[in-house]
């Protein structure tokens, strides 16, 4: 079922959370990828078709954004029971088959995804060197059934904006993707 994220206001700061990377297998902190002018945390899974689409541009936006100060983080939130190939071990094979720069953070009790009130794959929340929310929305306007090439230009020109000390973007369209696959019971009193 396709979804737009819930478009958390503008000015929120980034929630803190302690997660385990599913390639170094070690557990990381928000903080341990912030980087010194600001940070992205993705919310991605492998097998939606919507982030298919992008992966490899994920990683060009990070190898381009990275030296430049920006932190980069992924995470998938997903119910492996449910959808047992958006678990930490397919996640690993993900990572390392498209060279990810970025750690690639399991959500394991869903808790994050809550937190930042995930709504889609891909779910993006780009935060300012303080933390505060300063773009969320698409990445670019492609999606699967559509024409479009997968560019990035929506979160370029927003992370663009944000290092030359601009304003951030007045329009701001939602992102569009899979739902998150919410654990029974674990569903968020503000999805649906």
């Amino acid at each position: 079922m396709a979804v737009e994220s819930t478009m958390l206001e503008l000015g929120t700061k980034a929630p803190d959370f302690m997660l385990h990377d599913v390639v170094s297998g070690r557990t990381y902190s928000r903080d341990s990828y912030k980087g010194n002018k600001g940070l992205l945390v993705m919310f991605i899974c492998n097998h939606c078709p919507y982030v298919k689409l992008i992966k490899e541009h994920f990683v060009k936006y990070a190898s381009d954004y990275m030296p430049k100060g920006i932190g980069v983080v992924a995470i998938s939130s997903n119910d492996v029971e449910s959808y047992p190939e958006d678990g930490p071990e397919k996640m690993m094979e993900d990572a390392e088959k498209f060279g990810y720069p970025f750690p690639y953070l399991y959500d394991k009790d869903q808790d994050a995804a809550h937190a930042y009130k995930a709504a889609c794959t891909p779910d993006l929340f780009l935060f300012d060197e303080n933390l505060e929310l300063f773009y969320r929305g698409q990445f670019d306007s492609a999606r699967p059934k559509n024409d479009t090439e997968p560019t990035g230009e929506d979160l370029r020109n927003a992370t663009d904006l944000m290092l030359a000390g601009e304003p951030a973007p007045e329009k701001q369209i939602p992102s569009m993707g899979c739902n998150i696959k919410w654990k029974k019971g674990n569903e968020p009193a503000w999805y649906g």
